[in-house]
């Protein structure tokens, strides 16, 4: 349910949240009545802290702890992937975090990189229809408040290097590995 804001009349956003473990750490998920708006990486309480107040920010919403509500299916999901049986999220999104060319390149990724592949920042740059901005992708995978859901980490250096990750490269390394593009590291 969402609230009246008293000093407008308008309604104010709702803005669930919860901290899920996972083998690659603790996730922050956030939705909206939208879809998922949000998914942060090592989310220990420093930095769960400092993305809840990002969000509120950003999204101008009441925060409220749930582990359900809103973001049930999202961490079924997410539970399901980390598990290996799930290679394909359905789930609603919320795409006010990101806009312009970032959120093209995001729905590209999102909808046109499967689980197992992965793609060249160049080659995605190409698929959005601007051929010359291969970093503005790199840029747009930095900023990509879904990661895992839309997984930048599929976007790749295209002569071969794993490229950056806003999550670390280990975490991209073991993404990559869950979904069998790499091998598994060996401790």
């Amino acid at each position: 349910m969402e609230n009246e804001r008293p000093e407008t009349g308008r309604t104010a956003l709702r803005v669930e949240w919860t901290v899920v473990p996972g083998t690659i750490g603790p996730l922050l998920l956030a939705a909206t009545g939208r879809g998922l708006v949000s998914v942060v990486f090592h989310a220990d309480d420093r930095v769960r802290d400092r993305a809840l107040e990002r969000l509120a920010g950003a999204l101008g919403g009441e925060l409220v702890h749930s582990p359900s509500g809103l973001l049930a299916e999202p961490v079924r999901q997410l539970e399901a992937y980390f598990g290996g049986g799930l290679r394909s999220f359905d789930v609603k999104l919320d795409w006010s975090l990101v806009t312009g060319f970032n959120r093209q390149v995001l729905r590209a990724l999102a909808d046109g990189v499967p689980y197992g592949t992965v793609v060249g920042y160049g080659e995605l740059a190409r698929r959005v229809g601007q051929p010359a901005a291969a970093q503005a992708v790199g840029a747009a995978m930095g900023a990509n408040p879904l990661p895992v859901v839309v997984p930048c980490h599929r976007v790749v250096e295209s002569g071969g290097g794993i490229g950056g990750f806003g999550g670390g490269l280990e975490t991209k390394r073991r993404l990559l590995a869950l979904e069998g593009v790499l091998p598994e590291p060996l401790f």
